[in-house]
């Protein structure tokens, strides 16, 4: 199945066009996170409005809640949701992952208790591959570990070989021609680690490549330096994934190398702490100095958020705990973010992405605002 078609390149940036059951989709992506079917205080309508072509949800949370086997009888998840966009759904290696004590990896598969109802669970990848074949999303994802930082050589080997096998037993047991899979390169922080987790998914054969276990807390060199030592190997005709990293200039970092896919919750989660995007730096409402400002968040942003409200009037619905605050910001995030995508997508066009990238830069971290003084973390949901 071919997934993807590459139509440019610029440097190693790429321009695209993602091919899927619900839709094409062009790349790079940005795709926000719609843990349980639907991108938190939004309607698919808005997203659709806004122009968004592509959410993640995620297979474990939908497995507890509402189960997969009731999705799959209510006629897959674009029926049940009403999304009739591309959906990825992750495996859930990295929630797992998180449970800590509550969870045990074993040969095969993962013994957890639900941080819902605390019943218990075993999971195997071939059980994660039939959760998303009932869920029907247009891309699958193999069930992985996601090893913590910092983890010792040791324990990051036996969790590659381990993440291997899974693969293998995901792509085994799966079913659906029509749905894609993709492998998930691990590693920890160890290139010849990343290096033969690479080279053993390139020898299975997958529909697409994501980078997985990054953004954990390590510093951002390290991270840089996990991408670059295996993305050359990535095959030029399919998917790039870079899960779970998405804060705007991480973005382009990741497009420069030639990264077609990201995920984050970044830009729905901050809008709900009050935290906005704009092209000259990032804003908190909750600071003082927008109490009686009558300008929009962004004066460049189009949105619907941005042509109706001032900042004043924002900053006021959220010290007030108004649940319209959610809503309203989230809007402005999530248009920022597809906007920024196809601001991304002509540069390459164009042959100018690297100029975009250095522009984009010299305004957003040294523009009239600069309130990033939080370091945010995009795994999680």
């Amino acid at each position: 199945m071919k997934a993807i078609e590459i139509h440019k390149n610029d440097g190693a940036a790429r321009l695209g066009t993602l091919l899927t059951g619900h839709g094409n989709v062009d790349t790079p992506v940005f795709m926000p996170v719609g843990t349980q079917g639907i991108v938190k205080a939004m309607t698919h309508k808005e997203l659709q409005e806004i122009g968004v072509t592509m959410i993640l949800a995620n297979a474990y949370h939908l497995y507890l809640r509402p189960g997969d086997e009731l999705i799959r009888r209510m006629g897959g998840i674009h029926t049940f949701s009403g999304w009739d966009g591309a959906i990825l759904t992750d495996s859930g290696g990295y929630q797992i992952f998180s449970l800590g004590v509550l969870r045990e990896i074993k040969e095969d598969g993962v013994l957890f208790q639900s941080h819902i109802d605390g019943s218990r669970h075993f999971l195997t990848p071939e059980k994660m591959t039939k959760v998303q074949e009932n869920i029907g999303a247009d891309i699958a994802m193999c069930l992985d570990e996601c090893a913590p930082y910092p983890s010792s050589y040791e324990y990051t080997n036996n969790s590659v070989e381990l993440t291997s096998r899974w693969a293998g037993r995901c792509k085994e047991a799966k079913s659906q021609r029509q749905q894609m899979l993709f492998g998930i390169v691990q590693g920890g922080f160890y290139k010849d680690l990343r290096l033969k987790s690479a080279q053993e998914l390139l020898e299975m054969g997958f529909d697409g490549y994501a980078i997985g276990g990054l953004s954990v807390g390590e510093p951002k060199s390290l991270m840089w330096d996990m991408v670059d030592t295996v993305i050359d190997l990535l095959p030029h005709e399919k998917p790039r994934y870079m899960m779970g990293v998405g804060m705007p200039e991480d973005i382009l970092d990741g497009v420069a190398r030639g990264i077609d896919m990201f995920d984050c919750i970044i830009p729905t989660r901050l809008a709900r702490n009050g935290s906005l995007f704009t092209w000259s730096g990032r804003i908190n409402l909750k600071n003082a100095r927008f109490t009686e400002d009558a300008g929009p968040i962004d004066k460049a942003c189009s949105c619907y958020t941005c042509r109706t409200f001032s900042r004043a009037y924002l900053r006021h619905l959220l010290v007030s705990h108004e649940l319209t605050s959610f809503y309203l910001n989230t809007i402005h995030n999530v248009f920022f973010y597809v906007e920024f995508m196809k601001r991304i997508r002509e540069a390459i066009r164009k042959g100018s992405f690297e100029t975009f990238y250095h522009n984009f830069i010299t305004k957003y971290e040294g523009g009239e605002f600069n309130d990033n003084d939080e370091r945010s973390v995009c795994n999680g949901y």
